[in-house]
């Protein structure tokens, strides 16, 4: 069956007689197909390269061979028909430094595409690349970080490689590359630290990069990369790090080794890596080497023959499928064991099967089980049941894979999808209970308190991230540009994620209260909308300090980030507040905590407010911001601000 589509070829789904009369649409197209090894894609040896590759409604395939990575005439080999759909050839000979393609004829139409499965590519991706990946590994390759501590304790700072360095005045050379990250010693305006420095004395425990696995020419051209920008949500070779970001993107072992070299020089710093997959959809359905290889396998339908779009992308990615499942889980592993890495943020991660992600957890912890898995858990309509989607409704069969706390963000800033909406931190009503909950992790905390999530480990509180607006963007358009206390409402938000349970999330730049000049939507703006600005962190090197205090107390104290729900329940009280507060207490060392009691108040209102303190002890200040007095058993809040008090043995 052929379906022509406004493409520049037409896609057939094959002749059932190829396979056995089984439709690619059908169930048991899997099970007739399922191809249980490990040896997919190339494998290079300096004797021979043995090539398999899943097709099974091929009737003939090849694998083509270039000199080049873009043009030439391609020396053609035919592959042998093996089991469960794969075909196999092994090519005598070193094919080091040659490029591979295959061939495939799916009905009446041969199609050309790259390996699903390449660990190396050319210059913007359309030919894998024959090399040993052993000798990419930088110098002083080391084995993994030490197993992480727990998920809660993780502090987790997100970042596009190209936004760190691109400033004129970041003062780091390789700029908007991996070797960007890697530059020690380096200052910015007025001497501040910059780079990875700055990044080394904030305390965070993660640094998460938006996509470093290779995206579209159509988002970002590998030979003329300064041209354009993009976040790289639009996923074109899975196994294999963006060449925008290499030095020599015509280079395809570059790539690779500056990516770990990035990896490595991070974990130097007792810095642990965590990636932004995404696996639940692709830059185009129809161009992608899974369409061209296999027509109609890779992707979830409508009833009308069109492609599912629960992503909003064009596509869905069909992640329950068995064979889809086996990559996805394979491509996961790729980047732990070869590259090192010690977390994974799941894009979309609604559209994803349940079954896939409890695997991919499965498997990961086979490797290190406190490799981190997190996701956007939003239950988004797509073409699964409802009770198959990896969503917050769902979280029950989630174990250990922590979904984002869009709950809390929306009570703390105003909802996203509303520009003039309040929050909690500038104004908002009747927001108290929503910050509880956050406060609580999103566990069940009460009848009266909950959220989502069976464990602390299962929520990830934050206030913002790359999507949408900055929360400085969001508090100017919602509060308007004069707004004197936007600085303060600012600092609260970000005091109160890090003084919740579950895992804490900042955005790169939140530090010196980031702006993206009012854009909403910077996935594909330029630079200047998307760069650090060390110009500001030079100018508000206060909000710096702010933040950088704000983790120690995160980290020094053990009660803001107990490890179960039993024991939230157990240590966490919700003292007596008035409107426009929240105030808990953390009792009796919870945690292990070094203070006996920890009382905390949020206050985010512009006028005085007065709190009764629990008659337990004598409360002294640990962090203040804002005017702050005790007056016997009253704590006395002049203006927008956290207060953490403590009574010690």
């Amino acid at each position: 069956m052929a379906v022509q589509r406004e493409l520049d070829f037409t896609i057939d789904y094959g002749d059932p007689a190829v396979t056995g009369g089984l439709s690619v649409f059908s169930p048991d197209f899997d099970r007739a197909f399922s191809y249980m090894g490990d040896d997919l894609g190339m494998r290079w040896t300096d004797q021979a390269t043995a090539f398999r590759l899943w097709a099974p409604t091929a009737s003939e395939a090849q694998v083509a061979l270039y000199a080049e990575a873009e043009g030439g005439e391609a020396r053609l080999y035919p592959m042998q028909r093996g089991v469960a759909g794969t075909w196999f050839v092994e090519v005598r000979g070193d094919l080091k430094g040659l490029y591979y393609t295959y061939r495939v004829k799916v009905g009446n139409a041969w199609n050309e595409a790259a390996d699903p499965y390449a660990k190396a590519v050319g210059i913007n991706g359309d030919r894998g690349a024959i090399l040993d990946l052993n000798e990419t590994n930088p110098e002083r390759w080391s084995e993994r970080m030490s197993p992480f501590s727990a998920a809660v304790d993780a502090v987790i700072y997100e970042l596009h490689v190209r936004d760190l360095s691109s400033h004129p005045n970041s003062g780091i050379v390789h700029r908007g590359q991996f070797l960007g990250v890697c530059e020690a010693g380096v200052r910015g305006p007025e001497g501040i630290l910059s780079g990875l420095d700055h990044i080394g004395s904030l305390g965070v425990t993660h640094v998460q990069f938006l996509p470093l696995a290779d995206y579209s020419t159509l988002s970002v051209d590998e030979k003329n990369p300064e041209q354009q920008y993009n976040w790289g949500y639009d996923p074109k070779n899975y196994n294999v790090p963006e060449g925008s970001y290499a030095s020599n993107p015509y280079d395809p072992a570059c790539r690779i080794r500056e990516m770990k070299q990035m990896v490595q020089t991070l974990h130097d710093r007792g810095l642990r890596v965590i990636m932004d997959v995404v696996y639940n959809h692709v830059y185009d359905g129809y161009r992608i080497h899974f369409t061209k290889l296999v027509p109609g396998y890779y992707f979830r339908y409508r009833a009308d023959g069109t492609l599912s779009d629960g992503a909003f992308c064009g596509n869905e990615v069909a992640s329950e499928r068995f064979m889809v499942r086996k990559y996805i889980v394979e491509s996961v592993l790729h980047w732990a064991k070869e590259y090192k890495v010690d977390g994974f943020r799941f894009d979309l991660m609604g559209l994803i099967d349940v079954e896939t992600m409890l695997e991919i957890r499965r498997r990961l912890d086979e490797i290190d089980p406190s490799i981190l898995v997190i996701g956007e858990g939003w239950h988004m309509d797509c073409g699964l049941p409802d009770e198959e989607r990896s969503s917050q409704r769902n979280v029950g069969r989630l174990q250990r894979i922590g979904l984002f706390n869009d709950h809390l963000r929306n009570a703390v800033k105003g909802s996203h999808y509303e520009r003039l909406e309040h929050g909690f931190v500038d104004g908002g009503l009747h927001l108290e209970q929503a910050v509880r909950a956050g406060v609580a992790g999103a566990i069940w905390y009460s009848d009266s308190l909950q959220t989502f999530a069976m464990e602390p480990d299962q929520c990830v509180n934050y206030v913002e991230c790359h999507d949408n607006y900055t929360l400085w963007d969001k508090l100017e358009a919602t509060n308007g540009f004069q707004e004197p206390d936007i600085d303060a409402m600012h600092r609260l938000a970000s005091g109160i994620v890090m003084t919740s349970q579950g895992i804490a999330f900042i955005q790169a730049g939140q530090e010196f209260m980031r702006t993206k000049n009012g854009v909403e939507n910077s996935y594909n703006s330029l630079d200047p909308i998307n760069r650090l600005d060390w110009e500001r962190c030079a100018e508000r090197q206060a909000d710096v300090d702010y933040m950088r205090r704000l983790i120690a107390l995160r980290r020094s104290h053990p009660a803001f980030r107990l490890r179960t729900a039993e024991a939230i329940r157990r240590h966490l009280v919700f003292e007596e507040s008035p409107e426009g507060c929240v105030a808990f207490t953390l009792r009796e060392h919870a945690g292990g905590d070094p203070s006996r009691h920890l009382y905390v108040a949020y206050h985010a209102r512009k006028t005085a407010a007065e709190l009764e303190l629990p008659p337990i002890g004598e409360w002294k200040p640990l962090f203040a911001e804002g005017s702050v007095r005790c007056e016997g058993n009253r704590l006395i809040l002049s203006g927008l601000g956290m207060a953490v008090l403590e009574i010690t043995d």
